[in-house]
């Protein structure tokens, strides 16, 4: 699918979990590198292979092909216990991780995360709905310049002098913006950083000259993004964001490459809709009917374990982020989810006080109190696993007329093809449409 590029990128075209990590752990036999360029773990990856699990945080998707160079880029905030947490679950089952972590990438520490919570609960009804794992703050350090960075952590001089600033930065406001008392160990935190530093040194460089150098030479890369377009933190439904930029832009930023050196953006799209954390969702469907789309997907948080919010697909939402992201085609996941269901809704625009709208508004109020509407499609008859292996061995000329309808109108209204569709969680079940 990929040969006629010398990379692309794959990004969620929605809320996140859209199945992104299907899709890179698909198309990574035709890849030398799979690239991630944002986010922490707050993000997170399901990859079903040969019936086996895996859950991933921060390591790139491609992990599972011994082969492959993963990069961890300068875009993420890393928290160094998850990641070589990571690190040790492959080694145990024998997997040596061919890995590169961005040196400018940034890092999270334990006063991250308790300010995660407490900033979230001060926020209310304005809150992100965060997964408290510290990402915001680290961000945030980031942005003020008083963050700490992986190379850092190489460096026990630089290290010691950039902690002892930070740490009483953090001790200060929490005890006198938030009133917490609590106690952090400094010594103690610095030591057990110091070590992780030296866990993650075998893996650290420069990013973005070797990613520059490989596509000079030849080699196939293929990035890949964390969350979703409508999480990113300037063009998603901010203040109900992540606190990375999520959509394709973010690449070159996050390692370190131009804009030329990006061939093809894949954006992948829940046949239906997800989303976790709080804040509108027009299409969000409530009840019985929400429920039987959040248990039949099992639609539940990789990272928290949280019960996302299911709906059906939006395109005022899908057309922008084709817009935003520059978006060549799209991958659609899930779609076997819907079998069995008489008529499929699709949102073709809104209305909001009489008027009607078919661009997404950035007013938060408008937002709010848009209300969708739909064009009904035809469903088709449910399929086990079985069925649909007999489909891709014919391919996707195969797929029941209705669904290939459902796909079409999609593809049509958003004006992006339709590269890949995924009928299961099993890396095997998925069928390119030119396939």
């Amino acid at each position: 699918m990929l040969q006629n590029y010398r990379t692309a990128m794959v990004i969620g075209a929605q809320w996140g979990d859209e199945g992104k990590g299907k899709i890179i752990d698909y198309l990574t036999p035709e890849v030398d590198y799979v690239a991630r360029f944002q986010g922490g773990n707050n993000a997170g990856h399901t990859l079903v292979v040969d019936g086996e699990v895996h859950k991933l945080h921060l390591l790139p998707s491609g992990v599972l092909y011994k082969d492959k160079r993963i990069v961890i880029g300068n875009g993420l905030v890393i928290d160094p216990e998850v990641l070589i947490s990571e690190i040790d679950n492959f080694e145990t089952k024998g997997i040596k991780l061919n890995m590169l972590i961005s040196e400018r990438a940034h890092i999270i520490f334990p006063f991250h995360i308790i300010m995660d919570g407490m900033i979230d609960e001060y926020k209310g009804k304005l809150a992100a709905g965060t997964t408290r794992r510290g990402i915001g703050p680290a961000y945030a350090d980031k942005a003020e310049r008083s963050g700490i960075r992986v190379i850092d952590l190489m460096n026990k001089k630089v290290f010691e002098e950039k902690f002892d600033q930070l740490f009483e930065l953090k001790k200060n406001t929490l005890r006198k913006l938030y009133k917490q008392n609590i106690r952090l160990n400094k010594k103690e935190i610095f030591e057990q950083y110091w070590n992780f530093g030296k866990r993650m040194k075998p893996y650290v460089g420069d990013v973005s000259l070797e990613l520059n150098e490989a596509i000079a030479d030849g080699k196939k890369v293929l990035f890949e993004g964390a969350q979703g377009t409508m999480l990113d933190n300037d063009h998603g439904a901010y203040p109900h964001t992540t606190s990375s930029n999520t959509i394709a832009g973010a690449a070159c930023t996050g390692l370190g490459i131009g804009p030329d050196k990006i061939d093809a953006v894949i954006g992948v799209v829940k046949a239906y809709l997800s989303r976790v954390g709080t804040g509108p969702v027009p299409t969000e469907v409530k009840g019985k009917l929400g429920n039987y789309l959040r248990e039949r997907g099992q639609e539940y948080g990789t990272t928290t374990g949280r019960p996302r919010r299911c709906g059906w697909v939006d395109l005022v939402q899908l057309r922008y982020a084709c817009r935003i992201n520059g978006l060549t085609s799209m991958a659609v996941t899930k779609i076997d989810i819907l079998g069995g269901l008489k008529k499929i809704p699709i949102a073709t625009h809104y209305k909001y006080k009489g008027s009607v709208i078919k661009e997404l508004p950035a007013d938060l109020n408008v937002q709010r109190l848009c209300k969708p509407v739909y064009k009904e499609l035809a469903g088709w008859k449910d399929l086990n696993e079985a069925d649909f292996k007999k489909i891709i061995d014919k391919g996707y000329k195969a797929l029941p007329s209705r669904m290939k309808l459902y796909l079409k109108f999609i593809s049509d209204q958003t004006n992006t093809p339709i590269s890949l569709v995924s009928v299961g969680a099993e890396r095997k079940l998925t069928i390119e449409v030119n396939g």
